[in-house]
C-alpha cells in the first residue's frame, strides 16, 4: 500500500512510503480486537472498591442475649450483617481487573485495527515535525492543513519529542503515542491515524528484515 508523504502545509512532498500488506492488508479479526480493547479498559479500572466486614465495623463483641429460651432467633453480636450498621456479606474487595492476552493475540488485534484504518483511507503520513518550542497553535494549524482538525487523531512518532508532545497534549481531539506504545484501543478510538515519516518507515524496515 503506497501512501503519499505530506508536509506541514498539507501538500504532497513527492515521496511515498510502502506500508506492508502483511500488516495493513490482513483479514481483520473482530474478536481479537474486542479482547484487546476489553483488556485495555479493564486495566484502567482502579478496583479500589471496599466494604467493611463484621470484623471491621464498630460495635461490641458481646452476645446480645442467651442462645435459647427467649422465644426469639439466635443472635451473635451487634455487628451481625443482618443488623443495620453491621458488616456486609460478600461485599467487594480491592482487586485488579486486568487479564492476560498472549502477545500473538495482541499483535493480531493491532494489525486488524491498522487494516481497518487502511481500508477506510484513514492513514495520513506527514514529514517529521520538529518545533523549536512547544506551539499548540502551530500544531492545530498543521492538523487543519491536513483537513483533520475536526477529527479524533492518533499521532504516532518513533521517539519521544518533548516539544511535539507539549504541543499536542492540550488538543482534546488528539492522542499522541510512541510507535512502541501504540495500542488497539487508541487505534479503534480514533478517526484517523497520523504517522510521521520516520514512524511509517519503521513498518517497512521491520517487514524487510523479517
Amino acid at each position: 500500500m503506497q501512501v503519499e508523504v505530506l508536509n506541514k502545509a498539507g501538500k504532497a512532498t513527492g515521496r511515498t512510503i510502502e506500508l506492508p500488506e502483511e500488516i495493513f492488508g490482513i483479514e481483520p479479526n473482530d474478536h481479537v480486537i474486542y479482547l484487546a480493547v476489553k483488556q485495555y479498559q479493564a486495566a484502567q479500572r482502579q478496583g479500589t472498591h471496599k466494604v467493611k466486614t463484621r470484623a471491621e465495623v464498630k460495635g461490641a463483641s458481646r452476645k446480645l442475649h442467651r442462645q435459647k429460651g427467649t422465644g426469639g432467633s439466635r443472635k451473635g453480636n451487634i455487628r451481625n450483617p443482618l443488623y443495620k450498621g453491621g458488616g456486609t456479606i460478600f461485599g467487594p474487595k480491592p482487586h485488579g481487573y486486568d487479564f492476560k492476552l498472549n502477545r500473538k493475540v495482541k499483535d493480531l488485534a493491532k494489525m486488524s485495527a491498522l487494516t481497518y484504518k487502511a481500508k477506510e483511507n484513514a492513514i495520513v503520513i506527514i514529514e517529521d515535525i520538529n518545533f523549536e518550542t512547544p506551539k499548540t497553535k502551530e500544531f492545530v494549524s498543521v492538523l487543519n492543513n491536513l483537513n483533520i482538525g475536526n477529527k479524533k487523531a492518533l499521532v504516532v512518532i518513533p521517539d519521544y519529542n518533548d516539544n511535539l508532545y507539549l504541543s499536542l497534549r492540550n488538543v482534546p481531539s488528539v492522542v499522541g503515542s510512541l510507535l512502541a506504545d501504540m495500542n488497539t484501543y487508541d487505534l479503534i478510538n480514533s478517526d484517523v491515524l497520523v504517522l510521521t515519516e520516520s514512524a511509517a518507515k519503521v513498518f517497512s524496515e521491520e517487514e524487510a528484515a523479517a
